[in-house]
Order: C-alpha cells, then sequence, then structure tokens
C-alpha cells in the first residue's frame, strides 16, 4: 500500500508552498513554475479542483522534495 492518498492540487500546492517552493511564474491556465534554493524549477501543471493520485504524487515528492506528512 502507497503511503500517498489522493487529494486536491490545491491543498498540494499549498503543502509546496509551505515547505518552501514559492510561485517563479503563472501561465493564464492551469501551469505554474516554481522555485526554490537547491532544487530545479518545478512545473505544476494542475488546475485546483483536479484530484492527484498517489502515483503521481509520489512523483511529484521525488522532484520537490514533499512528504505524506507535509500534507
Amino acid at each position: 500500500m502507497s503511503a500517498w492518498s489522493s487529494t486536491k492540487a490545491r491543498r498540494v500546492l499549498k503543502a509546496l508552498l509551505n515547505i518552501g517552493w514559492s510561485i517563479k511564474r503563472e501561465t493564464g491556465g492551469s501551469h505554474r513554475v516554481l522555485q526554490r534554493d537547491g532544487w530545479s524549477d518545478f512545473v505544476f501543471s494542475f488546475h485546483d479542483g483536479t484530484e492527484i493520485g498517489p502515483k503521481m504524487l509520489a512523483r511529484i515528492a521525488k522532484h520537490t522534495g514533499l512528504s505524506p506528512s507535509d500534507l
């Protein structure tokens, strides 16, 4: 069983901002480029109401340092 459970994109974005990521720029749609010192820029491309599943959360965590306890 995965340590991750499905959650809304707005909650994931809020958690990323809380662990030190900031929004570098936004497009008119769902794409946001996030930045954090010591990490490569990360493109967060989900609408706020979108449900993100465990596999995608694990991928996001790999690139951002997010952990299940951050949510």
